[in-house]
């Protein structure tokens, strides 16, 4: 036995060379890649017993495609596999370039779609079982170290099953493979990795979602509670740009829909009662300032301020009723 997990770690370490490279880790996860076919967006969700699986495991490009690279990891398929995306071949074509080409094969796990829809996986004979995968429309699931071979199957029932946004439904899958044993070792990091279908050539807009959850005791709750705030702050996003734009109905539309999914966060309170003050409604802004410059008294300063920058846009008389609610 110790002679197997000597050959196995010494494969997991060598380049396409065969020479040793001390970069490859040994990650053992569960995984999918996937593509949503009415926006077009790719994306990859992962879950392992591994401090920060996300910087090792998950690679896209925005109108290229979304890899995962686990197992005994060649770290150096992401961007590589991405680059050969980019020059036109498909995620097929990519898969057994990179597999053919690598000494470590046999425990490699890789997955890759590409920004047309191809899937292709591989599950290399000596990855450490239970380990397999399952290839789908528009994505691929793949898993090992597994407690039982129930896992990927549940995850792409779960994928095939979810509907709403990919981000959402990838989180889904994830959830699906714990419920049924996941990683044997148990939990400790995950990541979510979603780009847009089509470049922007801002690299900032075109990956949509980027979240990592480097070590926690339960790491898909946490990213699932962060993906909600990451759409709960999408929408102060949006109430700043109407702020910019003078649209003050459109601000306090959108501040509120992010109060309504985070109440308990003061900043979303904050702007929502700026927002009602700007839209003439300071009487019903007020009990909103009182919480807020109770729980924290920097936000009686911070409101000093705005008027000078004309981002609260009322009277003298109104502003001081709003300073006395401290």
């Amino acid at each position: 036995m110790k002679k197997l997990v000597m050959l196995l770690t010494m494969l997991s370490f060598q380049n396409v060379s065969g020479q040793i490279d001390p970069e490859n880790k040994l990650v053992h996860t569960y995984s999918i890649v996937a593509r949503d076919p009415q926006t077009g967006e790719m994306g990859v969700a992962v879950q392992s017993n591994w401090f920060s699986v996300g910087s090792l495991v998950s690679w896209a490009e925005a109108g290229v495609g979304a890899i995962a690279t686990q197992s005994f990891v060649n770290v150096s398929f992401g961007p590589r596999g991405l680059e050969l995306l980019k020059s036109g071949k498909t995620a097929q074509e990519v898969l057994k370039e990179l597999i053919d080409t690598d000494e470590g094969r046999d425990v490699r796990q890789l997955a890759i779609v590409d920004a047309q829809g191809n899937v292709a996986a591989h599950t290399g004979k000596k990855c450490i079982p239970s380990a397999g995968h399952y290839v789908g429309d528009n994505f691929s699931v793949e898993a090992n170290l597994m407690l039982n071979d129930k896992v990927w199957p549940a995850m792409a029932k779960a994928f095939q099953e979810s509907s709403g946004p990919l981000a959402e439904r990838m989180v889904t899958v994830l959830e699906a493979a714990q419920s049924v044993g996941g990683d044997i070792r148990g939990k400790q990091s995950a990541a979510i990795l979603v780009v847009r279908a089509k470049p922007t050539g801002k690299i900032w807009e075109d990956r949509i979602i980027d979240l990592r959850i480097e070590d926690h005791a339960d790491p898909i709750k946490e990213i699932r509670r962060l993906l909600r705030l990451y759409r709960a702050y999408e929408f102060m996003n949006k109430g700043d740009y109407a702020v910019e734009k003078n649209d003050m109905k459109s601000a306090l539309e959108l501040y509120g829909s992010a109060e309504k999914l985070f109440p308990d966060n003061q900043e979303m309170k904050y702007w929502h009662a700026v927002a009602l003050a700007n839209n003439g409604r300071v009487d019903e802004s007020l009990p909103i300032f009182k919480e807020v410059f109770k729980a924290n008294a920097n936000w009686v300063i911070l409101t000093e301020r705005l008027p000078g920058v004309g981002q609260l846009t009322v009277s003298k008389e109104d502003l001081d009723k709003i300073l006395k609610q401290k």
